[in-house]
Order: C-alpha cells, then structure tokens, then sequence
C-alpha cells in the first residue's frame, strides 16, 4: 500500500498551479458534501445513534478509516470533516424529495465545474483521478493537507510531498515529450 506521503505527491503531481488548488478547496467540498446529502438516502435508524445507517454512513466510514491507516492525525481531522458531512447529509436527506435532491445535484455539478475549470484553465491537465481512481478519494485529503499546511502544520510532511510531486511532474513531463 502507498503512503501518505506517496498518495498526496502522486496527487499534487497534477496539481501544481495554485489557482487550481483554489478553484479544488471549493470544488471538492462541495462534492463530498453532495455525496453526503445524496446517499444518505434511505436511512435506517439505529437505538441511540444520532445518525440512522446509511449508503453515506458506509462510503464516508470506509474512507475514514483508509484515512486513519494512512495517517492517524489526519485521518481524525477528516473524520470531523466528514461527520460534519454526514449530519449535514442526514438533515436533508429529511426534508422533501426535491430539496433533497436538487441540493445534492446543486452542489455536485457546480462542484465539478470548479473542478473542471481550474484543470481546463489553470492546470491544462487532465484530473488525477482519470490515471488512477484513487484519486477520488484522495482529493478531499490532499484539500485538507493542504489548509492544515497553510497554518504551518507538518511542514516536513509538506516539503517531503512538494520535492516527491515535483519529481514525477517532471518525470511525467518527460515521458510526454516528442523525440
């Protein structure tokens, strides 16, 4: 299994403008919480539980805990995250179809023209996650890592990703390139 450190490089290896970090640390939130609003459709409750069981309960529990084992203070600062999604997910998984719903695809499709945009017009590179799936995942983690480093938080774990990113941008940058 990779590392955090060889996740969030192959990650930031495609991630290099600044611009599109910032157009991710709107876009990707607004896609997890959409995912959370929409799976937590159908909820079945659960004695003393705040939360009913849920399709969202499961996905954003089984990510937590790749998460956790990847890196353990991370992992519990994105399991806040993602409880916030989760009770967040829950309340309009509540109310009526139509709310439910269209908060969801609001949400997720504005989401990902953020996403878009910041590649087509920033990166000018396709998303991490059409060369590997895992990137999906990954990408809420990498937007969390990267505001935790903005307040200083880890800074060897950060420059450690940076030199790691930097190399297989350029490697990859190298294989591209006509002979």
């Amino acid at each position: 299994m990779k590392t955090l450190t060889d996740q969030l490089a192959q990650y930031a290896s495609y991630h290099r403008d600044k611009r599109n970090i910032a157009t991710h640390f709107v876009g990707i939130p607004m896609i997890v919480l959409a995912l959370a609003i929409w799976l937590s459709r159908p909820q079945w409750p659960i004695a003393a539980w705040p939360l009913g069981a849920s399709p969202a309960l499961v996905l954003f529990g089984c990510a937590t805990l790749y998460y956790i084992v990847l890196d353990r203070a991370l992992g519990l600062a994105m399991a806040v995250v993602s409880a916030a999604c989760l009770v967040i997910g829950a309340q309009l998984a509540l109310a009526s179809t139509a709310v439910w719903a269209g908060s969801g695809a609001a949400l997720f499709i504005v989401g990902w023209v953020f996403q878009f945009v910041g590649h087509a017009a920033f990166e000018h590179r396709k998303p991490a996650f059409v060369d590997d799936v895992i990137g999906l995942v990954i990408g809420p983690l990498f937007v969390l890592a990267e505001i935790l480093f903005g307040f200083g938080w880890r800074s060897s774990l950060r420059d450690s990703i940076e030199r790691k990113a930097s190399a297989l941008r350029d490697a990859q940058h190298e294989r591209h390139q006509p002979i």
